[in-house]
């Protein structure tokens, strides 16, 4: 296998802690993204739609979306597991994970590059350039504010986001959380229950690579 990475990026970010957390030894190439790196012919050989993370897994077949990179690798490394062990608990982790990525991840993304000049045309991922809205600029930040909201009314409730135990969706919200920097969001002093939730994920070590 070769992993497909980018140091500065959110979504790789997610793939590289899964794979730290799971302690699998993976090949890894970094693509940087300030360079354009994506849109190199060598890496578009890789994923012609110039996006990270991106997983070789065997010859040409290649997985490109976090969610399909975490499903084969639990499958092939199941401990500890991420993805949940009963129905229950992993319809409750894919749902918490899929609310990290739209109303967290999606939040952030669309304050992000909708005004960061950087952005510029630059206001979708992928291989096509799209200008910025700064309308959705201002609608991200209102939904980070909601999305903030909703991770401290579920974590006063539950040590981790999915269940019990640390999952695929604490990495997604901690990731998303932490990359709510870029446009000087951070969790509130007041979220006190989401806050210690931050800080006990920022302490693993797979948070600190």
């Amino acid at each position: 296998m070769i992993f497909y990475d980018c140091s500065t990026a959110p979504n790789p970010r997610r793939t590289r802690m899964f794979i730290a957390e799971k302690g699998i030894e993976i090949e890894t190439r970094n693509i940087d993204l300030g360079k354009n790196q994506q849109f190199s012919p060598e890496f578009l050989l890789v994923n012609p739609r110039a996006m990270l993370p991106a997983l070789v897994i065997t010859g040409d077949r290649v997985l490109s979306e976090n969610i399909a990179i975490a499903t084969y690798l639990e499958e092939i490394y199941p401990d500890p597991p991420l993805l949940g062990q009963d129905a229950e608990e992993k319809a409750s982790i894919m749902m918490w994970n899929a609310m990290a990525e739209f109303q967290g991840g999606v939040a952030v993304a669309e304050a992000f590059r909708n005004s960061h000049p950087l952005m510029k045309d630059r206001a979708l991922p992928g291989p096509e350039n799209y200008a910025q809205i700064p309308e959705l600029a201002e609608r991200g930040h209102a939904r980070i504010g909601v999305f903030f909201d909703l991770l401290e009314e579920r974590l006063q409730k539950s040590v981790y986001l999915g269940s019990d135990r640390f999952s695929i969706a604490d990495i997604t919200a901690y990731v998303f959380c932490d990359f709510g920097r870029v446009v000087r969001r951070r969790l509130p002093e007041e979220n006190t229950a989401a806050r210690d939730w931050f800080d006990r994920i920022s302490q693993r070590e797979s948070a600190q690579i």
